[in-house]
């Protein structure tokens, strides 16, 4: 189980974010004394931390720069002040990613799990995928956009996740056959095509109007 520790002088937000990622299966911590971040964060030996920039005594830029002196621990800021000033010092400072109150929880623990896979490689399972603020589920196969959750269908959500596994790139008619039948045998190509389009209807009806990008003669992609 991965460890992550909340730097976040709201408790509030840190305690709803903790309760949001140990609903995710990862063992999650606030910090509440703020005198000596870095040394919480080395006996805590998280393997990633989320790291406000507004903090008491110190800034988040400060404790990162500290943390960095004994430590490759993921880092993700998490603040309102998302000026690119702050983006940039952020990273400069050490920081792996950052995201801009207020955030979406779902699109929270997506960049949380993207960033452990590519920190520590691992190979496991994934739980969702998010792509520019749309995040999929696949555990229970629905999709939240702007905090509305949408119910997919089973034909629904293998075209939704063939199609975010590849985002930006064209996914041909035959490859999105293939992954919803799972069979050579022909199937009318008609019946893929009522598939996209009854499934564009629901996501339009989220906010999701053109996600499915259709490039004629090819295929469909999300940008």
């Amino acid at each position: 189980m991965f460890k992550i520790l909340i730097i976040e002088d709201d408790l509030t937000i840190a305690r709803t974010i903790s309760e949001h990622l140990s609903q995710w299966g990862y063992d999650a911590a606030c910090i509440t004394e703020f005198h000596n971040v870095a040394d919480q964060v080395l006996r805590a030996e998280p393997q990633l931390v989320l790291l406000d920039i507004a903090l008491p005594f110190y800034n988040g830029f400060h404790w990162c720069s500290e943390i960095r002196k004994f430590s490759k621990v993921p880092i993700i800021f998490i603040s309102s002040a998302s000026d690119n000033m702050n983006i940039v010092m952020a990273m400069n400072m050490g920081g792996d990613d950052f995201i801009a109150k207020p955030f979406d929880l779902h699109v929270l623990t997506a960049k949380v799990g993207a960033l452990l896979r590519r920190a520590y490689s691992f190979q496991g399972q994934m739980s969702v995928l998010e792509h520019n603020g749309v995040v999929l589920n696949l555990n229970d196969a629905t999709l939240t956009y702007r905090n509305r959750k949408i119910e997919l269908t089973k034909n629904d959500f293998k075209i939704v996740q063939l199609l975010m596994e590849n985002a930006g790139r064209v996914v041909s008619r035959d490859e999105m056959m293939q992954r919803l039948w799972e069979s050579d045998q022909f199937i009318d190509d008609n019946t893929l095509t009522v598939n996209i389009t009854r499934l564009r209807k629901k996501l339009a009806e989220a906010g999701l109007e053109q996600w499915i990008v259709t490039k004629k003669g090819l295929g469909y992609l999300v940008e």
